[in-house]
């Protein structure tokens, strides 16, 4: 039984799917809209009751939130890759994926509702702007833990620097010019074949 991971890309529906094309998974993608309204139908809310995408079905395994997914994913499949084989190292990854949940991503979401995604009567300069200073301290952050590796955790790319960047999409816009080794991160997370590959499929139907 193939992988099945719902949602489109253009949505958090992309963390799955870069982790998937990581760990050279086939899969199976189900392109929901976040706006569809299969999203509220009884076969999908009896895999996802919060009528949101991704949700992954693995081999009978329905398992719902971008990061829980993206995090199982690389501890069944990728032990000793994506996924550290040092207890310690897998704390560490679990800590950056729940900050990138509750740190990061709240403020970056907020700048970018209130800057693009947003109907433009309905955004708020203010609350724009709130975001963005806010998120940019959490660059600021990685930009010390960066100063003096390549990736989170240290040589190599793992599943933290995979969930944090995928969060931090828009890292370059938020960081201006005052975060230069979290912008070199994110483009060596960015300019990976995987994530290339997961990309693309936001230019397909």
């Amino acid at each position: 039984m193939t992988l099945k991971i719902y949602g489109i890309a253009a949505s958090r529906a992309i963390r799955p799917l870069w982790a998937a094309e990581e760990l050279g998974l086939p899969y199976e993608h189900i392109k929901l809209h976040y706006h569809a309204p299969e999203l509220k139908q009884p076969a999908y809310l009896s895999m996802n009751p919060n009528g949101l995408v991704p949700v992954i079905d693995d081999n009978g395994l329905v398992l719902y939130e971008s990061l829980a997914i993206t995090s199982y994913l690389a501890q069944r499949y990728g032990q000793g890759g994506l996924w550290p084989t040092e207890v310690e190292q897998q704390a560490r990854a679990l800590q950056w994926t729940l900050w990138a949940a509750t740190e990061a991503e709240p403020p970056a979401r907020q700048w970018f509702q209130h800057t693009q995604f947003l109907p433009e009567p309905q955004r708020q300069s203010a609350l724009a702007e709130a975001g963005l200073a806010k998120a940019r301290e959490k660059v600021l952050l990685l930009e010390q833990v960066l100063s003096d590796r390549p990736f989170l955790l240290g040589n190599e790319f793992t599943i933290a620097d995979l969930n944090v960047s995928a969060v931090l999409q828009r890292l370059p816009a938020i960081a201006g010019d005052s975060a230069p080794k979290a912008v070199q991160w994110h483009q060596r997370c960015f300019t990976r074949p995987a994530a290339q590959r997961a990309f693309a499929l936001r230019d397909k139907a």
